[in-house]
């Protein structure tokens, strides 16, 4: 018997073969909106160059529909002292090219961003907490994105406690949305489904594909859209409730969403939100 999903399947390794042989030297950023002085601010924490545009689907939404100004806060450049300029070089190209600004904690970002330095060297993660709390101070953002406590990667979730801790410095007043994500390891209870536009996608992994350096070791941005497609598979459960029926997404990205008030974290709504392309993101964020 023919299998009609042989093709299928065939289709998806021609594309990551011809995607090998794409190359970015001669594209065009893409276009960033004109935002106003007044723009409501968005810091969106990375432990690493290039989790920027990995977890930044909804970054760039709010980006390009509500017209926030998006400041990616790069906490690391890399544990390789070595690769670090580079790697600020290419970082650099990668939010120029998606439309978000940059500050880093540092001129070279933070080290030992972990658990275990945060234990054996107590003082350089005081000054660590301490920059990333006067960051959040001056910005003052109504967004804070950071990596959830559980994805696995030791610098993401040193990231996670550094600025939750950051965040208890804070003076009583201060209030935003904190939303967590995830890449390394998967959320158990994400509560907000993204879905993101073939356009936005495409923005995406052009952007990762500027990260030179890391992904001539490992391809994965090539691999993201389907790690997208798999989303809309665990977030038509995992956020529209177990047994339901996922949304006609093709891309989605998931994260858990808070309200940040008097120094604590409360649910923001019950149970989870799907937000399509067509539906508007300002009942959860304006």
């Amino acid at each position: 018997m023919s299998n009609p999903y042989l093709n299928f399947a065939a289709g998806f390794d021609r594309l990551l073969k011809k995607g090998k042989t794409i190359r970015m030297e001669d594209a065009s950023a893409a276009s960033r909106p004109l935002l106003s002085e007044k723009a409501l601010k968005v810091l969106l924490f990375s432990p690493h160059p290039d989790d920027e545009c990995i977890t930044g689907a909804l970054p760039l939404r709010l980006l390009r529909e509500l017209k926030m100004n998006v400041i990616n806060v790069a906490v690391t450049l890399g544990s390789r002292k070595d690769r670090q300029l580079e790697r600020l070089k290419e970082l650099k190209r990668a939010c120029n090219f998606i439309g978000f600004g940059l500050v880093t904690l540092g001129d070279r970002g933070l080290e030992k961003v972990n658990l275990k330095g945060r234990k054996e060297d107590p003082g350089n993660w005081a000054k660590g907490v301490d920059a990333a709390a006067n960051l959040i101070r001056e910005t003052q953002p109504s967004i804070i994105f950071v990596p959830h406590e559980g994805d696995w990667n030791s610098t993401h979730i040193g990231t996670c406690h550094l600025v939750n801790e950051a965040m208890g410095r804070l003076e009583p007043s201060f209030h935003c949305r904190v939303v967590e994500t995830e890449f390394w390891a998967a959320m158990s209870n994400p509560n907000l489904m993204i879905e993101s536009s073939v356009a936005d996608v495409g923005d995406i992994v052009a952007a990762i594909s500027l990260h030179a350096g890391e992904v001539e070791r490992n391809p994965y941005h090539l691999r993201l859209p389907a790690w997208m497609q798999d989303n809309v598979r665990r977030g038509g459960e995992l956020v529209g409730g177990q047994g339901g029926a996922a949304p006609d997404y093709a891309f989605s990205t998931l994260y858990r969403v808070s309200n940040f008030t008097q120094n604590k974290r409360t649910p923001l709504f019950e149970g989870g939100r799907c937000v399509s392309c067509n539906e508007s993101l300002s009942a959860i964020f304006g």
